[in-house]
């Protein structure tokens, strides 16, 4: 998985084709971790998957609003649209995306 930043947030999410699931998470988090395999899943599905570092980028993090981690946000056409807090399963992250396609 990609990790972006201020530097390439435009570029990899806001300019993107179609859907882009955005994982802000942090190194020390549990569930996060728990969370990677699941979106591995999606990624091998078309998805394209981004993360985000809290740690390393909290003008990110404060911009959208992040109160917990791991969340994730469906963006498409460069807008954020729903998202969701906590492990999920691959399925839910899929329906994520194609909700902001």
């Amino acid at each position: 998985m990609l990790n972006v930043g201020l530097a390439n947030f435009t570029q990899e999410v806001i300019k993107a084709e179609g859907p882009v699931l955005v994982d802000f998470y942090s190194v020390t988090c549990g569930p996060c971790r728990m969370l990677k395999p699941v979106l591995a899943q999606v990624a091998e599905q078309g998805v394209k998957v981004v993360g985000v570092d809290i740690d390393d980028e909290p003008e990110l993090t404060q911009h959208f609003g992040i109160q917990g981690v791991p969340t994730v946000i469906a963006f498409a056409n460069g807008k954020a649209g729903q998202r969701v807090v906590g492990v999920k399963p691959a399925q839910d992250l899929l329906a994520l995306a194609s909700s902001a396609a």
